[in-house]
Order: structure tokens, then C-alpha cells, then sequence
């Protein structure tokens, strides 16, 4: 028997066709065109499992549910998206109104707690009883799966790790708290870092690489800029490693799971990244003296994390 995953995002939508080991065999996708009626998006997804399933060649006999990740507060019990802002979703019946149109069971579950399933079972974290995938982008995103089983809290809100304050009357986030992880260590707080240096740097080689336009700044600008030497470039760097570094040893702190994977277009640099993050995780965690040591590595499947985890979510 097949699954079907589907990620939904503030861009795009993507469906995948997935087979009993976890390979995704065909996927398909659409622009998510927000803002606009919930009820038009969910009949997009909708069409997206038709349209993967045909061009598979199997039918909805051969499919035994569609799973969803989708950002914001998923109650898994009734299929309602709560609330999610990126959507505008409130009180959305998700799940009840795809499982309408495809006559398929639907499960829904927050984006980044899916991605963390899809490495728990396919990725990075496979064969680890106790796994923290965190993911740096828009935003910090957080999931933790434990002994096979999503953790997401009481209400279904939980693993925002991106929450967690680690400069207390420190810069805004958008979720109305100051000082969040995720304003200092996310893929858009590094780019408004490295632009913040440039400012203050006229004679910087990240000028040279973006062309002198600032708008072209992304999350690589300062690490290839440091390996050339450039001064300036290199002190974002090693800020945003000492920023990322403080958060992941409070989740190894709180969590000490078997394995932290870190996703994300930042974590292309490899160990350009997490070689000194891994030196500040070493000297400050709490564990220090223990003989089992969490493992931080590089989450494995990427953009296909949340089409692996969405659908493996009613996995036995």
C-alpha cells in the first residue's frame, strides 16, 4: 500500500506518492496563492493526490491515507487547522473537508513536527529512540519525536522551539515575545545580520559577491565572503554560530535526545557550520560528564522531509 504526504506551504503545495519504505515514488505540486479561501486551497490538495496517484498508475484502492503538514496548531483528534498565521487559517476542518473530497482517512500534524517524523524515519534521526530535528528558515522550526511518537504538547502547540527566548528584552519576534531564539539564529535573521555589517562595512567583500545590490543577500553571502578573509563577514559568522549554538544546547539540555539534526539552506555549509557550533555545544552543555552524548548532524532529506513525515503519520 501507498501514502500520500503532502507539505503545505506559504508558496507552494506539494504532494508526494510513498511507498512502504519511505521513497517517494512521483510527487506533484502548485503555487499556494495566498491570500484566498481556505476551501480553494484544500480542493488544490485534493487535486494534487489525484493527479500523483495517475501519474503512478494506481488507484485509491492502492492508497491507504493522506497525511498533511501544515504550519500552525493542528488538533490531530478532529483535523482542524486551529490557527495558523501564515495561512490565515482559523478553525479550518482540514482534514474532514479532504477526506470529503478524496474519500481517503486524512491526518494533519504541524509542518515541522512532520519533518521531524520524515528524518525520525527516513532521514537523519533513523534508528534514534529519541530525535530533535530542528530546521532554520523563515523562521527556527522545531519537532521532536519520541520512542516512534510525535511530542506536540497538550494542545497541539508545542515544539515551538523557535520560542525560546535566549536574550531576554531583546529584538522583537513576531510571535509578540523579545529576544526569540529564532530572531538571532533563523535563515532571515542571518540575512538581516549580514546586511546590518555591510552597512557598517562599505569596504567588505560581501558587497563584491551580491554585485554592491543589497537585496541580493542571502544566507551564503557572509560564509563565502569569510573564507576569502574579509574581516567583517567573518565576525557575522561567528555570531550567528555563538546565536544557533546557545539554543541547541538548551534543547540538548531540556531534551538530551539521541540524535539533533539542523535542516535548512543555511546548514549547506556542513561543517563550515556546525564544526564551531559543535565546539560551543561541547563546552557549555549540561552533559558534559555524561558517557552518552546527543548527535548533532546535518538533517538528510531536505524539502522531502515534510512529504516523508505527513506521510508516514499513521504509521504503526
Amino acid at each position: 500500500m501507498y501514502t500520500i504526504g503532502i507539505d503545505l506551504g506559504g508558496t507552494n503545495i506539494v504532494a508526494g506518492l510513498v511507498d512502504e519504505n519511505c521513497n517517494i515514488v512521483t510527487t506533484a505540486k502548485v503555487k499556494t496563492n495566498l491570500p484566498r479561501d481556505p476551501q480553494l486551497i484544500i480542493e488544490d490538495m485534493a487535486a494534487l493526490c489525484f493527479m500523483v496517484m495517475e501519474q503512478a498508475g494506481v488507484t485509491k484502492d492502492d492508497v491507504a491515507y493522506v497525511g498533511v503538514g501544515c504550519p500552525g496548531t493542528c488538533n490531530v483528534e478532529t483535523g482542524e487547522v486551529e490557527y495558523s498565521n501564515n495561512l490565515r487559517f482559523a478553525h479550518v476542518m482540514l482534514g474532514p473537508i479532504m477526506k470529503e473530497l478524496t474519500g481517503l482517512p486524512v491526518y494533519i500534524e504541524n509542518d515541522a513536527n512532520a519533518a521531524a517524523l520524515g528524518e525520525a524515519m527516513a532521514g537523519a534521526a533513523r534508528g534514534a529512540a529519541k530525535s530533535v530535528c530542528v530546521t532554520l528558515g523563515t523562521g527556527v522550526g522545531g519537532g521532536i519525536v519520541l520512542d516512534g511518537e510525535i511530542y506536540s504538547g497538550s494542545n497541539y502547540a508545542g515544539a515551538e522551539l523557535g520560542h525560546i527566548v535566549i536574550m531576554v528584552d531583546g529584538e522583537p519576534c513576531t510571535c509578540g515575545r523579545n529576544g526569540c531564539w529564532e530572531t538571532y539564529a533563523s535563515a532571515t535573521a542571518l540575512i538581516r545580520q549580514t546586511k546590518a555589517a555591510m552597512e557598517a562595512n562599505r569596504d567588505s567583500r560581501m558587497w563584491d559577491l551580491v554585485g554592491g545590490d543589497i537585496s541580493k543577500v542571502d544566507g551564503r553571502v557572509c560564509f563565502d565572503a569569510a573564507k576569502q578573509g574579509d574581516a567583517a563577514a567573518q565576525g557575522v559568522v561567528d555570531q550567528y554560530v555563538k546565536y544557533l549554538a546557545c539554543g541547541l544546547v538548551n534543547v540538548i539540555n531540556i531534551f538530551q535526545p539521541d540524535v539533533l539534526c539542523v535542516g535548512g539552506g543555511v546548514c549547506n555549509q556542513g561543517e563550515n557550520l556546525l564544526g564551531p557550533v559543535r565546539a560551543y555545544i561541547e563546552k557549555d552543555r549540561y552533559s558534559k560528564y555524561s558517557v552518552k552524548q546527543t548527535k548533532l548532524c546535518v538533517a538528510e532529506l531536505g524539502n522531502d522531509a515534510g512529504i516523508v513525515g505527513a506521510a508516514c503519520l499513521h504509521k504503526d
